[in-house]
Order: structure tokens, then sequence, then C-alpha cells
């Protein structure tokens, strides 16, 4: 390391690629190219542009090509999305690759941005289902414009309650309705707040409905109350919809806290229900939210519903 450190950036273009693949040498030139010369960089990105796809797909190598994404200029960005043309869905399925064509979605823009978005067409599912593929389809989501990723909701239209309840697919989901306008995605929402009694007791899908409720419109969270109703208690005992009531109660009106109160306050199985849900290890934290963003006259019934049982919940 101590010969390495004599090294400059010109010494090693007849190496370049060798040094890319290498641990240290790809910390090497990542460390000079923040400080380097636009000559400097030139040389080097001529010396590795031959071999930039296979850079891509390499352990060490990755590094090198994506911070030539972040400190090149707009012409090595350029050619590089070039070397890509052909090879992004592929790419995107890679260990490697999938972060490079990650960068390059968050850096390049315009036409070119979207020339990249358009090889994974017809690829989405597969991307979506994919362990790296699906980082890939979440960054052209926050990175895109709503026009050239409509394709990819698209593709989701008629599959969003399996892909709600997928390990990658639930995170799809959020990315889409935390990035797209409500008229975008107004059918998958129909979708998501149709299959919320499912949605809601599954380890993954209890997110995608809490997306629904803090990124929704007002007729979105009537819709996903409407089939909860007279199930919140017992629905504020279960691991996963427990946290979908606690968001119910955080992004919802005036009204809808009303009629949740009206359960929490009433009875179930001949029991308070207040108490059966104070009692248990996820309804406690239903209450707990309750107290926090109910006022007003609501907060104090609640008050002075639990009063009423502190003695039997002492037992």
């Amino acid at each position: 390391t101590s010969k390495v450190r004599k090294f400059e950036l010109c010494d090693i273009i007849g190496e370049c690629d060798e040094f890319c693949r290498d641990q240290h040498g790809s910390r090497f030139i990542q460390t000079k190219l923040e400080v380097a010369s636009p000559a400097e960089k030139e040389e080097v990105f001529e010396a590795l542009l031959p071999n930039a796809l296979s850079l891509m797909t390499d352990l060490f190598g990755n590094y090198v090509v994506q911070k030539f994404m972040e400190r090149g200029t707009d012409d090595q960005r350029a050619a590089l999305a070039t070397s890509m043309r052909g090879r992004v869905f592929a790419l995107s399925l890679d260990m490697y690759g999938c972060r490079v064509v990650q960068k390059a979605i968050e850096v390049i823009e315009g036409e070119l941005q979207a020339s990249l978005l358009q090889e994974l067409e017809g690829h989405v599912m597969k991307c979506v289902r994919d362990q790296n593929g699906n980082h890939v389809i979440q960054k052209c989501i926050e990175k895109a414009p709503g026009p050239t990723i409509q394709f990819i909701v698209d593709d989701f239209l008629g599959h969003v309650v399996p892909l709600a309840t997928h390990p990658y697919g639930c995170r799809v989901i959020q990315r889409i309705l935390e990035n797209c306008k409500h008229s975008q995605v107004n059918m998958m929402l129909n979708e998501i707040v149709e299959s919320t009694k499912d949605l809601v007791h599954d380890q993954y899908g209890n997110y995608v409905v809490q997306h629904v409720l803090e990124h929704g419109q007002p007729k979105d969270r009537s819709g996903v109350l409407e089939r909860l109703r007279w199930q919140l208690v017992a629905l504020s005992q279960h691991k996963f919809a427990s946290n979908v009531v606690e968001k119910l109660l955080q992004f919802s009106a005036h009204h809808t806290r009303q009629v949740m109160l009206e359960e929490f306050t009433g009875e179930i199985n001949g029991q308070a229900a207040i108490l059966v849900m104070m009692r248990d290890a996820y309804g406690n934290y239903v209450i707990q939210k309750a107290l926090d963003v109910c006022q007003g006259a609501d907060r104090e019934r609640l008050i002075a519903c639990i009063k009423e049982h502190m003695l039997a919940l002492r037992k």
C-alpha cells in the first residue's frame, strides 16, 4: 500500500482495467477521481470505456463506474449510458450491475434516462420479484417523471394484491404511492382498498394499507375504515393489523376518529373494549396512539373511559 500511495492516475492508465477490478486499485481510482483535473479524468475514462460494461458487473469495478456517473461530465455519462444499451434489464438483475443502473437513473435525465427505462418495458414483474431488480424499479419511480414510469404503474394493475403481499412488491407499491400523482394511481388505490381486510393481516400487505392512509385521498381512508368497521378492537390485537389501526387514527379526519372511539369505548363479547385493548400486547399501543392524536372532547371521553376501568386494570 505504501507503493500505491506514490502512484498517480497517469501511472496506471495502461493497467486501468486491472486496477478497477482490484479492491485497493478500485479505491485508489475512486479517491483520485474526487480531486482529479478534467484532463486526468478524461484519460482514465478513455482507458476504462472499452471494458465499461463488464466493469459494471464486477465486485470492485462497479464502484469506479458509479464514481464516473457521479463525477464525470455529461458526455462521459452519456457514453456510459450508451455502453449499457440493450443490457439494462440484464444489469438490473445483477448484484453489482443493479447499483450502476440505479446510479445512472439518479444522475441522467431527460431522453437518455427515458431510453434506459424503456428497456425495462415487458420485464417489470420479473424485476419487481427479483432481489436486485426491485431496487432498480424503486429508483425509476423515485427519479423519473410520471409519464416515463406509466408503464410500471400499468403493469401492476390487476396484480396489486399478490404484489402487496410480496416482500419486494410491497416496497415498490409504497414508492409508487409516495411519488406518483393521485390521478396516476387511482385504479391501484381502488384495488388495495377493495382488499383491505386481507392485506391488513399480512406481514407485508399491512405496510401497503398504511401507505394508502398516509398518501391517499380522504375517500381512500374512508374506504379502508368502511371495510374495517366493527372489527377495530379485534384488529388492534393483531401484530400487523394493529399498525394499520394506529395509522388510521393518525391520518384520519375528526369524524373517522369519532367512529373509531365509539368502538374503543364500547363492549366486545360482554367485556369493556378498552380493557381488552389496554391489556393486549398490541392493543395498548393503539390506545396510546388514540391519546396522542385525539383532542378536546374526544380525548376527554377516552380518558374518562380509561379511568372508569382503572380498578379492573390493576387486578
